[in-house]
């Protein structure tokens, strides 16, 4: 079975984002960053090359696989503002999602351009929501 890449690392968080190119989405990976740690009393670690995670859950499939992953997390890449919140495919998180802002979705990601596109009021409503229910899901320590 192959192993699973996105483990955390000791890599420096601040130093992942002060060598994001674009000045803008460096200034978003910041103010994502304090966001997080506020809402979920997490610190901030690298996943694997570029991702930024707070907290961690145990998943197993029924396949077998099985690994770790951050409850919530970003990463500030080229395109967009890639915002892993596992728990948005939850249906009660419609309405939030409906005034999010400008932004497109996947199963458990949020692509936004730029952190301005997003209204924080519901981004942290999200973040708090899908960090307690990944959190409950999975008995995160």
């Amino acid at each position: 079975m192959a192993e699973n890449k996105t483990k955390p690392t000791e890599v420096s968080v601040d130093d992942f984002i002060n060598a994001v190119e674009s000045p803008k989405k460096r200034e978003d990976a910041f103010a994502l960053k304090k966001m997080m740690e506020e809402i979920t009393g997490e610190e901030a670690t690298m996943w694997g090359p570029s991702i930024i995670g707070f907290g961690s859950y145990h998943y197993k499939y029924a396949t077998g696989h099985e690994g770790d992953a951050p409850i919530v997390g970003f990463s500030p890449r080229k395109t967009a503002l890639s915002l892993y919140l596992l728990s948005c495919e939850q249906q009660d998180f419609e309405p939030l999602l409906e005034n999010l802002g400008k932004y497109k979705r996947a199963v458990a990601c949020l692509y936004a351009n730029k952190l301005s596109d997003l209204n924080e009021g519901i981004l942290r409503e999200l973040i708090a929501k899908s960090y307690a229910v990944t959190k409950a899901k999975y008995h995160s320590a």
